[in-house]
């Protein structure tokens, strides 16, 4: 399949590129906007090709756990990483909530100077995907703004705390 969905998140933030490089890979700010609403727990960080950042959503006894494995690091200007949800040992697993919800999915966010600010592209395309997990990516991706968008406003803030 080659025309695969793609769910594309833009947002400029007011803070300097390297900033906001930060804020994604580093351990201690990537969990304060990551996971809004949740408990985020990042177990391990290592923003090198091949790295893995393993994460753990926790809210009251559930957790959510994620595992990233980075393919391409071009610091501050581009990560890319295959994204999925796994089990607690973080082997690769299907979503719990939602069975045709993509195993992995390739993740690109760019990150461009523009003028004092940055402005952040993340793109979600599903990887190796069944046609099952394709249509269930396609027709989530209308409601994918909402988690994504809310852990935007809490990083936005995040900016400009570090800022001052």
């Amino acid at each position: 399949m080659s025309d695969l969905p793609e769910y594309v998140l833009e947002r400029v933030f007011d803070a300097p590129r390297e900033l906001v490089w930060r804020t994604w890979t580093e351990p201690e700010l990537l969990a304060r906007w990551y996971g809004p609403g949740v408990e985020t727990i990042v177990h391990k960080l290592d923003v090198t090709p091949g790295g893995l950042w393993l994460n753990e959503m926790k809210w009251g006894d559930n957790s959510n756990y994620q595992r990233v494995e980075y393919t391409e690091v071009v610091p501050p200007e581009r990560l890319v990483w295959l994204h999925s949800n796994a089990d607690a040992d973080w082997n690769v697993a299907s979503n719990p909530m939602m069975p045709d919800w993509p195993r992995v999915l390739l993740t690109t966010v760019t990150f461009e100077e523009v003028g004092e600010g940055t402005r952040m592209r993340l793109t979600w395309v599903p990887h190796e995907a069944s046609e099952k997990e394709v249509a269930g990516f396609s027709a989530a991706i209308a409601n994918l703004d909402k988690g994504w968008g809310a852990g935007m406003e809490v990083l936005a803030e995040l900016l400009d705390e570090l800022k001052s």
